[in-house]
């Protein structure tokens, strides 16, 4: 085995921690490099719940697919982690041809020697690595064994880097998520000050057109003076040392030419460490927020938190979106005494006794973080 190919299928492992379909490229590596016939990756065993998932380079044109019920009765089930063993280490030849597991599932597959190693991440969970042979090949040798011993630990390294940069991409599409859901428009700039990204809300604002915008990747306000004012807020943003501690936090407003209430923006500097220097790094976070848009929450969950009939709910949603009483019964096609009697009805289910204290009470719950129905 040469130093570029060793190079190569530990560049494939690292690449599929960043992608998963990068799973398919290193176990075809694998498996030319090994003659076998299939090297796989089983990532969940088949359940009641789910079935399965398999990540497979070999002979079978499918390269992902579903788990299968064979591997519960497999030989290989429950082995101490991390350690590769061989068929001949788990049974004799005569008990792994007498196996069902054998008989129904590895034979039909042209599956004789197998090398087996189950591997353990960070979190809890474990990940099957095999490598097979027909019959018709000589059983892997004492090099070709220590090869994929070598390959272990750098799949159980990319496994765990691939689990710790899924999870926080869940947790920031989930902060995304809340930020949209609360209409908190965020613009991510780099260092250079141009647009890195955009939340859902900022995107929407920018497409109102209505004194903010982003021209030629540069995130503007529409009248010059307040232009002069944001972009000296960014300037100074940038220039805000990187190691300090606490992040220079500005606010500006930024007039509408629609004439609707001005739009408050928050410019906060985003502190860098000494890794994450080079192109396009976030450098600066500017929030914005349209006070004027309208709150749309499931009404379901309205319902479940203050025990409102959907009637009910529904007045007090138009009610928190500003609109007086009359205007929520016209809205709702009702009659303003109707609508008097669900309002006497919400108040005392929620235990208000004025309408602003409604609107406060639904705009500060947490109705508003979740998806819509």
């Amino acid at each position: 085995m040469s130093l570029e190919f060793l190079s190569q299928i530990l560049g494939a492992i690292y690449d599929a921690a960043l992608d998963e379909a990068g799973w398919v490229t290193c176990l075809e590596a694998v498996r030319v490099e090994l003659g076998a016939n299939y090297a796989s990756l089983i990532v969940r065993t088949e359940t009641t719940d789910d079935i399965g998932l398999i990540v497979s380079a070999g002979n079978d044109p499918s390269n992902i697919d579903p788990g299968n019920p064979y591997i519960a009765l497999s030989p290989f089930t429950g082995m101490k982690p991390d350690q590769l063993v061989t068929m001949e280490d788990v049974l004799s030849e005569k008990e792994w041809r007498a196996s069902s597991y054998y008989r129904d599932y590895c034979a039909p597959q042209g599956v004789f020697h197998v090398a087996a190693a189950d591997i353990a991440t960070r979190n809890g969970g474990v990940y099957g690595f095999r490598v097979t042979r027909p019959e018709t090949s000589p059983p892997f040798s004492r090099d070709e064994l220590d090869f994929c011993r070598l390959l272990i630990p750098h799949i159980k390294r990319a496994l765990n880097l691939h689990l710790s940069i899924s999870q926080d991409h869940k947790v920031s599409t989930l902060y995304s998520h809340a930020m949209a859901q609360l209409m908190v428009g965020v613009v991510v700039l780099d260092q250079n000050g141009l647009v890195m990204d955009c939340n859902p809300a900022a995107k929407t604002i920018l497409e109102m057109n209505d004194g903010l915008r982003v021209v030629d990747k540069q995130f503007e306000a529409s009248y010059v003076n307040d232009n002069r004012k944001l972009q000296g807020l960014v300037r100074n943003a940038l220039l805000h040392p990187h190691a300090a501690k606490v992040s220079l936090t500005e606010a500006v407003s930024v007039s509408r030419p629609t004439g609707r209430m001005s739009w408050g923006l928050i410019v906060q500097s985003i502190s860098s460490d000494q890794w994450t220097e080079g192109r396009q790094r976030p450098s600066v976070a500017v929030f914005v927020r349209d006070t004027e848009g309208k709150v749309d929450p499931p009404v379901r969950l309205a319902q479940q938190l203050f025990q409102l009939t959907p009637a009910e709910t529904a007045l007090a949603i138009q009610l928190a979106n500003g609109l007086s009483l009359e205007e929520a019964a016209e809205v709702l096609s009702i009659r303003r005494n109707t609508a008097r009697a669900h309002l006497r009805s919400i108040f005392s289910k929620t235990g208000v006794r004025r309408q602003t204290e409604l609107v406060r009470i639904f705009l500060n719950s947490v109705a508003w973080l979740s998806a819509h129905d």
